[in-house]
């Protein structure tokens, strides 16, 4: 086949061996896998530290696992995290210790599948989802699967992300993109589902107005999704202009400038008089900073539901008694679980159209994995909200 013809010229150039990492479910260009035994060959972009992303050759195993299946990527989003642990080497409790392939919102195409895989056959393109769990906690049984202590994730350390030639992956979180959606909309799937999964916490539906503090890829995504589930008002507030911009081009009711310097209660009042009658029902904060909890918790109506999405900031001072008096619900919402085939669907009905978010691609050679994240580094100057890679 091709692909076994590009691999054998992939083996014969020169491999830069991973230094020991830890193990995963998920085999993302395993580089753990003992060179004789390794025919398989994969150009990944490996993090080995603060500042330090490099594009490698490495190794995976000769056969797929039991279960699982090897997909050759096509599509991959720089999700802000990635830049978080390239620029910081942590992000809250997960800390870098050892090169890490990079890299979670993906989709590709199967090229091999392994023993007991029926559901899929090679050459099914295929958004994958980069979350797996135990199957034996108390979460994992009880279909909250990402709140699982044992979950792998890709590209939180020590489990290798999915920015690299080919992967292997549990089929079962390998979901088939319909026929009239791209590899880039199926890769989309991933950042949409924090967005599906904050609204189903929230019970975001007809009748219920909706708060988005922060307007970034993730709170473009939560106005989407606020929109599909039905919401009857949304607005979105920012600093940024061209974000706002943007979230209003998406469907958004009001896209509320925020001053930079604004008081909380001058931010909690725009809001509540943006959301008549009585303000928002629901608040979604995508930033995660104490200040813009409080924001959210003072805009809310009595009997309200803020929800923590953002990672900004991880101790923060509230005024928990004012809410509890108020009945205000503070939930917490983590990634995601069983969403893929709702936002898969969503789009192939066109409820959610996430391509204008897509704001700038790039190939995958060294030059394009160095000069994509700065983009994504820098999108206050650049402009960018979703960096893609096309492999």
């Amino acid at each position: 086949m091709a692909f076994r013809c590009c691999l054998q010229r992939l083996q014969q150039s020169a491999a830069t061996q991973l230094a020991t990492a830890g193990s995963s479910r998920s085999f993302a260009a395993n580089a753990l896998v003992d060179q004789e035994a390794a025919l398989w060959r994969s150009s990944a972009a490996v993090l080995h530290g603060v500042n330090d992303l490099r594009f490698e050759d490495v190794s995976m195993p000769e056969r797929v696992a039991e279960g699982s299946c090897r997909v050759e990527m096509k599509a991959v989003g720089i999700c802000g995290s990635d830049v978080h642990f390239w620029k910081k080497g942590r992000l809250a409790d997960f800390v870098l210790t050892g090169p890490m392939i990079i890299g979670h919102e993906s989709a590709g195409t199967v090229v091999e599948l392994g023993p007991g895989v029926s559901h899929l056959r090679v050459g099914d393109r295929v958004a994958v989802e980069g979350g797996v769990p135990c199957w034996h906690s108390k979460a994992s049984r009880e279909g909250r699967y990402n709140l699982c202590p044992e979950l792998t994730f890709f590209a939180t350390p020590p489990t290798h992300g999915s920015l690299s030639q080919y992967i292997d992956h549990p089929a079962h979180f390998c979901y088939p993109i319909p026929s009239n959606l791209t590899h880039e909309e199926g890769a989309m799937a991933e950042p949409l589902s924090v967005g599906v999964h904050a609204c189903r916490r929230a019970g975001v539906s007809p009748g219920k107005n909706v708060a988005i503090i922060g307007a970034g890829p993730i709170g473009l995504m939560m106005s989407l999704a606020a929109k599909a589930f039905g919401a009857d008002a949304i607005a979105v507030t920012d600093v940024k202009e061209d974000n706002l911009a943007l979230a209003d081009q998406l469907g958004a009711n009001v896209a509320l400038l925020q001053q930079p310097h604004a008081s909380i209660q001058d931010v909690a009042a725009a809001l509540r008089t943006a959301l008549p009658p009585f303000g928002p029902d629901i608040i979604i904060d995508c930033a995660g900073f104490e200040s813009t909890m409080q924001t959210a918790m003072a805009a809310s109506v009595p009997g309200g539901k803020v929800v923590l999405v953002g990672m900004g900031q991880n101790h923060m001072k509230l005024a928990m008694g004012t809410a509890s008096c108020r009945e205000v619900d503070l939930l917490g919402s983590f990634r995601y679980a069983n969403t893929y085939p709702l936002c898969l669907k969503l789009m192939e009905s066109k409820k959610v159209d996430v391509t204008p978010l897509i704001t700038h691609r790039f190939g995958f050679t060294a030059a394009d994995v160095a000069a994509a994240f700065d983009t994504a580094s820098r999108a206050s100057e650049t402009g960018a909200i979703k960096v893609m890679f096309n492999l």
